[in-house]
């Protein structure tokens, strides 16, 4: 299965790139995420609990980081385990390019699966992967530059901050 798709984030890229290389982004931005452990230099592991058409597993994997052009791009290669549910297995090329409104990022997807998944099909995995794939970018970018504003603002009650709200991860870089 290969999957593409580009992101427009309203931070600059430095900030972007610190995100995507976060443990605490990661397990945030990953659904069905419970734990992640590691670093960038050694690989990250992870715990993901998943249910995929009728079956549900708890996924134990490894992540690693390669191909790192700083602040511009990484490859991301990952394989986890589900015991009878099968593995699942791929990598990503994630490519951050600075835009006039923060920074356009890009990802390319590679995956595979085996096992009881394997079994359920093609158009319900690739399904479930572009689900997946939306819902961590679109908790990615929340976390990078804050909840999207309402379509009809309503007047701030005195008192409060005008200030526009950051993302979670925002707030703690600045």
């Amino acid at each position: 299965m290969h999957m593409s798709d580009t992101r427009d984030i309203q931070a600059p890229p430095s900030e972007v790139w610190a995100a995507i290389l976060n443990p605490e982004v990661l397990k945030a931005c990953i659904p069905g995420c419970t734990e992640v452990t590691g670093n960038r230099d050694e690989g990250f592991e992870a715990v993901v609990t998943q249910k995929v058409g009728p079956v549900k597993a708890t996924f134990k994997g490894a992540v690693t980081l390669s191909d790192i052009t700083e602040g511009e791009a990484v490859t991301i290669s990952g394989e986890g385990k589900g015991g009878p549910a099968g593995f699942a297995k791929g990598g990503a090329v994630v490519r951050l390019e600075p835009i006039p409104e923060g920074t356009r990022l890009s990802y390319d997807v590679e995956a595979n699966v085996g096992g009881k998944l394997a079994q359920l099909g093609s158009r319900i995995i690739d399904g479930f992967a572009k689900k997946m794939a939306d819902e961590f970018f679109s908790r990615f970018q929340t976390a990078v530059e804050g909840p999207a504003e309402p379509e009809t603002a309503e007047p701030a009650p005195e008192g409060d901050d005008e200030t526009p709200k950051k993302g979670w991860f925002k707030r703690l870089i600045t």
